[in-house]
């Protein structure tokens, strides 16, 4: 259990920025030319940097993760608000379960690693 409360979070981030990061290939349909389309895609990845910088951080401060992946939970509800409620469940709804395991890692952290 304890090596699963330390992996779980780290895999799930993973997987949710390799996620995220499949919506960027939208930015290779239609008629624009090639630059174009590489500058989308480049925006399209600014929140999967975004997702890795928060990661490399909560790999060694857990609780910076549960606090940043908290945060980004929220700002993606505000801004998105009641409009689209499925699409805040499938983006915030990790955000916030990253910030729970990454809380829950930090919290019991004492015995997750050896002194």
């Amino acid at each position: 259990m304890r090596t699963a409360l330390y992996w779980a979070p780290r895999i799930l981030a993973i997987a949710f920025g390799l996620f995220v990061s499949l919506f960027a290939l939208d930015s290779f349909s239609g008629q624009a030319s090639i630059w174009v389309k590489l500058g989308r895609f480049a925006v399209h990845l600014i929140p999967v940097a975004i997702y890795a910088v928060i990661l490399v951080l909560a790999w060694r401060w857990e609780w910076v993760g549960a606090a940043l992946f908290a945060a980004l939970g929220a700002l993606y509800v505000a801004t998105i608000g009641r409009q689209h409620l499925d699409w805040s469940l499938m983006i915030a709804g990790p955000l916030f379960l990253l910030a729970a395991l990454f809380l829950a890692g930090w919290l019991r952290r004492a015995e997750l690693r050896p002194h």
